[in-house]
């Protein structure tokens, strides 16, 4: 009956277990709750406005948008249990330079321990009372207060050691945790990668008429075009309403810290003032006085007029940082415009459409179509901000990148998301995998370039070699 308990509270302890890494992934989940909420109810409102809504790539939607999510949170898990593991590396090696510090402070201990055996308890007394030369009695007395110093000071710590053993052991069971986590949700997401890409191929197989048909319709052209501009305009609205929200509370932040500046400048003021009336009071030169009263030699109107000048130039100083931050978004536009001719394409591959180039009988390429292996690396042409990514008619798998001063890179068809939107990207840096979501029917990626909503040929921007 106690075995079935203590194995019964065993069972509800590990399944009530918490490991640092779920804490920290609920937080940022509910972090990025709102901006999803955001981009779901701007792409509610673009699919509102249309009229034709029996697109066969619909129905691909779910899973092609699950096969992108399986894969990017693979590519997250096998991150973090390389972090997770080189944590566990570099605490194994703290658990063995404390395993060897306590050992050589154990030794140590009782070594002292050992000569204050041998010494005795009485020692001191014996002294005392031995009637020997005084000064050798005193420096005997004081040896062994060192002794005795010494033997405390290491015992502390040795405690001291000794708790950041326990630390380290709780340490390195969390990570051990967090890997055993890693390694069920890895199982998981590809049991559920194999499932949705198993089932994407069959709705492909069903769909294969009706998606061959769909392409060749001009109307379905025009309209994913119009859907894209519709979102890129969008999208640049609520980044221009996030950054006048952002300079807003950074100006507000600023004004705080300067009233409690000037608050804490006045208390210094007044505590200094009436510092200088006890001094005067206590050498008896002025009568007592109310001691929170401003000294006469500073009255409070120059004290005022003071602050009031240093309002008036914090006012300026605040009116040329709100200027600065107005031009923030421009002097990010001026840096990308700088990488003119400088950029890459972000994937390697042949490029099989051009922009401004007939695309069968609908409205001409406003990007680069770029075929490439399926599952092949896309990097960022340059650094930004994710500002979509997500599936959307037309371009299956699609992310946006916000570069500053109205600049955008738009990637497209792509066969996993690696990104979120919100997450902040360097140049180079891999954000996809090339695909053919979106009811495309070769693999690859397609490429837009767009300043103020509208699309520019991206070829007088990239070199074409390395």
């Amino acid at each position: 009956m106690a075995t079935l308990l203590l194995s019964l509270s065993g069972s509800t302890l590990a399944a009530s277990k918490v490991t640092e890494r779920s804490k920290q992934k609920s937080a940022a989940e509910a972090e990025r709750a709102e901006l999803h909420d955001q981009l779901r109810s701007l792409k509610r409102d673009i699919s509102q406005t249309e009229s034709a809504r029996d697109s066969a790539t619909d129905t691909l939607a779910e899973s092609e948008a699950a096969i992108s999510d399986a894969n990017r949170s693979l590519r997250e898990l096998g991150d973090e249990q390389s972090q997770t593991r080189a944590r566990l590396e570099q605490l194994s090696k703290q658990q063995i330079d404390l395993s060897n510090v306590i050992a050589s402070q154990q030794q140590r201990l009782a070594k002292l321990l050992r000569e204050h055996y041998v010494a005795g308890n009485e020692d001191r007394i014996k002294l005392l009372l031995s009637g020997d030369n005084p000064n050798r009695i005193n420096r005997d007395l004081q040896y062994m207060g060192y002794l005795s110093q010494a033997q405390a000071r290491l015992v502390t710590s040795l405690r001291a050691n000794l708790q950041a053993v326990e630390s380290n052991k709780a340490a390195t069971q969390n990570a051990n945790d967090e890997l055993d986590e890693i390694a069920q949700e890895e199982r998981d997401q590809r049991a559920l990668l194999l499932k949705e890409q198993a089932r994407r191929a069959t709705l492909l197989a069903q769909l294969s008429s009706k998606l061959s048909a769909q392409r060749k319709q001009a109307g379905n052209l025009q309209r994913d075009e119009q859907r894209l501009s519709g979102l890129v305009d969008k999208l640049a609205l609520l980044v221009e309403q996030q950054q006048k929200a952002d300079a807003a509370a950074q100006e507000k932040r600023r004004q705080q810290q300067q009233a409690q500046a000037k608050a804490r400048e006045l208390e210094a003021r007044n505590q200094a003032q009436r510092e200088r009336q006890r001094s005067r009071q206590a050498a008896g030169k002025i009568k007592p006085a109310n001691p929170d009263a401003i000294d006469d030699d500073e009255p409070a109107a120059r004290v005022v007029a003071q602050h009031d000048g240093k309002s008036d130039a914090n006012a300026d100083r605040s009116n040329e940082s709100k200027n600065e931050l107005s031009a923030d978004a421009s002097l990010q536009g001026a840096a990308f415009a700088q990488l003119r001719g400088r950029l890459r394409l972000p994937v390697r591959g042949t490029l099989a459409a051009k922009f401004g180039s007939t695309r069968d009988d609908g409205p001409s390429w406003k990007g680069l179509f770029i075929r490439a292996a399926e599952g092949s690396e896309i990097k960022a042409v340059a650094g930004g901000r994710v500002v979509f990514a997500d599936w959307l008619r037309g371009f299956g798998n699609l992310l946006i990148i916000d570069h500053g001063g109205q600049y955008m890179t738009i990637y497209g068809n792509n066969q996993s998301l690696f990104k979120r939107a919100g997450d902040a990207i360097k140049s180079g840096e891999p954000i996809a995998s090339a695909g053919n979501s979106g009811g495309n029917e070769q693999s690859g990626l397609y490429f837009e370039m767009r300043h103020q909503g509208r699309a520019f040929d991206p070829l007088g921007w990239v070199r074409l070699s390395n």
